[in-house]
């Protein structure tokens, strides 16, 4: 599948957000299209890639205008490209000027009001001194220009907005406040340029330039602070941006060097390097970085050691040092010593890029939440634009019926206060604002949680499930006893040997302590004892047991390998599915050792003889225990759900407080127990690490996936923790509820609001308290709806850290 993000501009409300949805939908070869009204974003799925034009001029025909984003790893063509940084730099520059244009607008719309009461003044038959020097016709000829200066230079885009909207056939809130302030501005107008005829004609000679000027500050006031809330909102987009290096210390390496290669060193602080951007580094292109520089990109250390501050990437307050040989991501600062790294991945590739991808996302996806404003939103204005027509004809037909002479002038206030009012922008923003907010706040916790979907899914989980090693245990096993049959078929340092060649095929946590045993072993026993390695070939892993592999000695004997759990003792188990597997006690010479009873075993088998057995012991994560403390103050179960023995698994739980504990499971038994669960009716979330965790990760109603853990298992899970802490887990199930509860309070607001607001504008309340909501407070009122939706939203970031 292919995804493609666009930027939109343009958009106001949600009935925008339906239009340019449905634009994009209707592109032949769009499989989905999400668009976010508040980070400004459309995500499209295909099942093949798309060309960019094809999108862009889709949008353009729906009268709104997209473009790519600025850091897109794509090549579109050169027009896209050119479209691209002119929307940009107009949508900049335009909202630096929002502020300005609004302040502006207000301040004309105090000297508008100030004249409004010299014209009534003036029309009094107590009007003295100063006012007589000012004819009323010349007051409304002045109130009539500034009333159209700043229709045409203060808020010109409603106007052309509107129009734009109308020529496809569509409404949005432009449409509304348009046609407001238009027949405002075409009454006054004419009660200007003929009032003698107005009043002939029993037409209110009245203006209404004030209520204009007024309803468009209001907008502009509403649309600033709106845009101020907004850059806060995704303020963690902007974070990950800030975090990109600019360019890089290429070192121009020898011909024949060979990078990492032990034989033959390269005095790295000799070699020339060259400044290029980022963006010219290759894979495997050997950089330099200094002390104070933000690492450009992901890189093997091949020489240096330094402190580097991870914080910004993954939460960890404190620097960690990093030497030859270990990982670093680009985003991260190196503190105080110089680096030679080798580039790993680079531009989209790089880690940074991955998550900054992964959090745009997630942050233009779409809540079920929001299906309920879709839908209220796709009807919104063509029924206001109804009610307002019907609220005009029943005051008109109301104050010239019966003897009455009162004029159309109160029923055009009224319907144009309808207009205004009824602004579909706070239903528009309700969920994704909160959606952006909550996001953006996780991912500076060390949260990465990939959409609404994912935390209105999370909110509601009752049951958590945790993988143990790697999960609720360090994750870095080491091998604290060894055991042996008493006449095995190869010496021990042959038997080491065959065990850590196979066993570097493979990532586990509890492969890489073998292989680590392995190696101390033999470095002991001194290089002049040690055996040649032997040839591996058929290395196959059986999920949730162990490995299997037929090794090839120096001699040429041919042996079969497995290495794994308990379940490889049974005769049946290499050539059964795990299923049928029964589990056997091993023999008496590998039980573990009685200081041990708590330690993993794992059985080493040649040609299914138990030959040897590793007993690996893992540390509790210091932060387990709070963590579970916290979710169960959150009344959600933990249990323990792990392909140990119990014999492990029993004292791991009962160390961080978990009660539940479900051991020596295959994955395909964890896929059983979470369906369970389910079945039961219970919400249930699962955090796991490995290959074997992927199923439960993808079947529960909410997958965690330890970052550090295995490809496969972050891609199922919904929520990534970027670092060890697991009190993160109670963390992103407090941000869910409270972000689902805060998008329930804004969908209420934004529907009670206008519940209350358009019956209070279309006159309600007059016949019993002979109350009027004038254009100017509807305005401010509209500005206010949006404006409060936002800033509840902005609570989310007062949430604390984990």
């Amino acid at each position: 599948m292919s995804e493609q993000l666009l930027r939109i501009q343009g958009m106001t409300c949600a009935s925008c957000q339906i239009h340019v949805q449905k634009a994009l939908q209707a592109v032949p070869g769009v499989r989905s299209a999400s668009v976010n009204l508040m980070a400004h974003t459309a995500q499209i799925s295909s099942d093949a890639p798309l060309d960019a034009l094809a999108l862009i001029q889709a949008v353009h025909n729906s009268g709104y205008n997209a473009s790519l984003p600025a850091d897109s790893g794509q090549t579109p063509a050169d027009s896209a490209a050119t479209i691209a940084s002119a929307s940009d730099a107009a949508e900049e520059t335009e909202s630096r000027h929002l502020g300005l244009r609004a302040i502006l607008a207000l301040l004309t719309g105090c000297i508008a009001m100030a004249l409004s009461m010299l014209l009534s003044a003036s029309n009094s038959s107590s009007a003295v001194g100063i006012i007589h020097l000012l004819p009323a016709q010349t007051l409304r000829w002045l109130l009539c220009g500034i009333s159209l200066a700043t229709m045409l230079f203060a808020a010109p885009e409603i106007y052309s907005a509107a129009w734009r909207a109308a020529r496809h056939r569509a409404t949005n809130m432009n449409t509304l406040v348009a046609l407001g302030t238009l027949a405002a501005f075409a009454a006054s107008f004419a009660a200007t340029v003929a009032p003698a005829f107005c009043v002939r004609h029993g037409l209110s000679s009245d203006v209404y330039y004030e209520a204009v000027v007024f309803i468009l500050a209001f907008l502009l006031v509403g649309r600033w602070l709106e845009a101020r809330a907004r850059a806060r909102a995704t303020s963690a987009l902007r974070g990950f941006a800030r975090l990109e290096s600019p360019d890089a210390r290429l070192l121009d390496l020898p011909a024949d060097a060979n990078p990492g290669q032990t034989a033959a060193p390269i005095d790295y602080s000799r070699l020339p390097e060259t400044i290029l951007p980022v963006s010219a580094i290759m894979p495997k292109d050997v950089i330099r970085v200094l002390p104070g520089d933000r690492i450009p990109l992901d890189g093997l250390i091949l020489d240096g050691r330094s402190s580097v501050d991870e914080s910004m990437l993954t939460g960890e307050p404190l620097p960690v040092t990093r030497s030859v040989g270990e990982r670093v991501c680009g985003g991260t600062l190196n503190l105080d010593g110089p680096l030679v790294l080798q580039a790993t991945a680079v531009g989209q590739d790089s880690t940074l890029a991955q998550m900054r991808r992964l959090l745009e996302q997630a942050q233009s996806s779409r809540a079920p939440m929001q299906r309920l404003a879709d839908r209220a939103s796709a009807i919104f204005v063509p029924t206001v634009l109804s009610l307002s027509a019907l609220t005009f004809l029943i005051w008109s037909v109301a104050q010239n019926a019966g003897g009455h002479h009162e004029g159309f002038s109160r029923a055009l206030s009224i319907a144009i206060s309808v207009l205004i009012i009824a602004c579909p922008c706070a239903m528009g923003l309700a969920v994704p604002a909160a959606i952006t907010v909550s996001l953006g706040r996780a991912a500076q916790s060390g949260l990465l949680i990939k959409g609404g979907e994912a935390l209105e899914r999370l909110a509601g989980v009752d049951t958590i499930a945790l993988d143990k090693t790697g999960t609720l245990t360090e994750g870095r096993p080491r091998i604290a006893a060894f055991a042996l049959v008493d006449h095995p078929i190869l010496d021990v340092p042959t038997l080491l040997s065959c065990a850590a060649a196979a066993e570097r095929l493979s990532n586990h946590p509890l492969a890489q302590a073998v292989v680590a045993y392995a190696d101390a072993q033999q470095q002991a026993t001194g290089a002049t004892n040690l055996p040649s390695p032997p040839t591996i070939s058929n290395h196959h892993t059986l999920p949730g047991t162990g490995i299997t592999a037929t090794v090839e000695l120096a001699n040429g004997e041919v042996h079969r390998l497995a290495l794994g759990n308990a379940a490889l003792l049974s005769s049946s188990a290499l050539h059964s599915t795990p299923q049928e597997t029964p589990q056997s006690a091993p023999p008496v010479e590998l039980q573990a050792p009685s200081d041990l009873s708590t330690a993993t075993p794992l059985y080493l088998l040649l040609d299914d003889i138990p030959q040897a057995a590793f007993f690996a012991t893992d540390e509790l994560r210091p932060s387990a225990g709070a963590a579970v403390a916290q979710l169960q103050g959150l009344h959600v179960h933990p249990l323990l759900l792990t392909g140990d023995v119990a014999a492990s698994a029993a004292p791991i739980a009962q160390q961080a407080g978990i009660q539940d504990v479900q051991a020596h499971l295959l994955p395909a038994d964890k896929l059983t127990a979470i369906r369970s669960l389910q079945s039961a009716g219970h919400r249930v979330a699962m955090v796991g690490d490995g290959i074997n965790d992927a199923a439960a990760l993808a079947q529960a109603d909410a997958g965690l996936a330890m970052a550090s853990g295995a490809d496969l298992a972050r891609e199922a899970g919904d929520v990534l923790l970027l670092h060890h802490d697991l009190s993160l887990i109670p963390l992103s199930i407090r941000i869910s509820r409270r972000t689902v509860r805060i998008m329930r309070q804004n969908l209420g607001w934004a529907m009670v609001y206008n519940l209350i607001g358009i019956p209070l504008a279309a006159g309600i309340l007059y016949p019993r308290f002979h109350i009027l909501l004038s254009p100017i407070l509807a305005s401010a009122a509209m500005a206010l709806s949006s404006v409060s939706v936002l800033t509840n939203s902005l609570r989310l970031r007062s949430l604390p850290s984990a």
